[in-house]
């Protein structure tokens, strides 16, 4: 009787293999192909000397993420009357939302191509529609709600200049 032995075929799978990857190997020498010279990477660089390079920008973000921060806890807390209680509540928690979604925006300008057009308009936006979306709800007066929809403009255009 005649038994195969697993091994003999496994030692011959390993010769034929080590047969292909020795000529796979030979063929860039054989096409006069130079190896990759190693390219060496600077050191690290700090994350906060990164962010400081950047420009004012994460500055700005910064300052206005603690107005929104200020100004969100003050509304929170802030005692409206009865009548117009849920009204104006609702648009200082809009205002605050913008508010601080914008902030994190403004994060990302330093990635931009144009990071001062964004930021202008970013920081008009947050002027004119979250200023006077605070105002509005702090105080009941709605005067300057006819800038609100500038403001939001603003805010179209920012995120538009963006993309150029």
């Amino acid at each position: 009787m005649y038994y195969l032995n697993p091994l003999t075929h496994v030692s011959s799978i390993g010769q034929t293999a080590s047969y292909i990857w020795e000529s796979i190997e030979a063929v860039p020498k054989q096409l006069g192909l130079k190896p990759r010279t190693e390219v060496k990477m600077p050191p690290p660089v700090p994350l906060w000397k990164l962010a400081a390079a950047t420009g004012p920008f994460v500055k700005l973000a910064a300052f206005s993420g603690a107005a929104a921060t200020i100004l969100g806890a003050y509304g929170s807390h802030k005692e409206y009357p009865e009548h117009e209680k849920v009204d104006r509540k609702q648009v200082f928690e809009t205002a605050s939302r913008y508010h601080f979604i914008h902030t994190l925006a403004m994060l990302g300008l330093p990635l931009c191509r144009s990071p001062y057009v964004t930021a202008t308009f970013l920081l008009l936006g947050i002027a004119l529609f979250c200023g006077t979306c605070y105002y509005s709800a702090f105080t009941g007066d709605k005067q300057y709600n006819r800038l609100t929809p500038v403001g939001g403009i603003c805010f179209i255009l920012g995120w538009l200049s963006m993309c150029i």
